[in-house]
């Protein structure tokens, strides 16, 4: 037998479950006491918060990423630049291009492009 991997405890998964259900406990209560919170941004940020605790606690113990060596980072590395850099790369054409009065996103909006001008002999302006 070699004696070159690390030996570890088993992780303590029913402590990290009862964790976990006291998180999802405290995500219930913050939502319900919204009315207490100061701004719907306050909440989201709480719950979000919550959130991100309990997937820290999944990715840690039950896809044993506590027990791995740093390896990891360099996985994670091309998938933090591709979280990033894809949003990024697609911002000029969704993220500011998207909502300009050529795409109608409201009745309102789409009631100025009904085309009740179109046929007057104008080359679709009004005529005066």
């Amino acid at each position: 037998m070699s004696d070159n991997h690390e030996v570890h405890s088993h992780p303590p998964y029913k402590f990290i479950f009862v964790l976990l259900c006291g998180f999802t406990a405290l995500s219930w209560i913050a939502d319900e006491s919204k009315s207490l919170m100061p701004s719907n941004l306050v909440l989201a940020v709480v719950v979000l918060a919550i959130a991100v605790m309990k997937a820290t606690c999944v990715l840690l113990y039950f896809m044993h990423l506590k027990f791995e060596r740093a390896w990891k980072y360099i996985l994670l590395a091309p998938t933090t630049i591709l979280a990033i850099g894809l949003p990024l790369a697609l911002l000029p054409d969704v993220g500011v291009h998207y909502y300009d009065i050529d795409v109608p996103q409201s009745p309102i909006d789409a009631h100025a492009f009904d085309g009740s001008d179109i046929g007057s002999g104008h080359g679709g302006e009004a005529a005066h």
